[in-house]
């Protein structure tokens, strides 16, 4: 464990482990899990599906499994992002 000083603020850091960190991450941000497994998902059915591409060739089905696995991280994310604005901001709990 290391301090540091800056200006009349200590930080203090903390080695972690990669599972500690996603831990932390997932206690800050729940839709982010939620977006990694919509990811996995996306990628598991396209794997299933590669089989049944017809003639496309196999870079370009690759290349469009992962643009819509993108998509669906972004937009189970974005859900994530109006879901907390709507709490914080709209429906201020006092």
């Amino acid at each position: 464990m290391s301090l540091t000083t800056m200006g009349d603020r200590k930080f203090s850091f903390e080695e972690e482990s990669q599972s500690q960190r996603l831990a932390r991450k997932s206690k800050e941000t729940p839709f982010f899990p939620v977006a990694i497994g919509v990811c996995a998902m996306a990628v598991g059915y396209g794997a299933y599906m590669f089989k049944n591409r017809g003639k496309m060739s196999p870079s370009v089905y690759l290349m469009h499994l992962r643009v819509g696995a993108q998509g669906a991280a972004v937009a189970s994310l974005t859900v994530g992002l109006i879901y907390t604005m709507i709490n914080e901001h709209i429906l201020k709990k006092k």
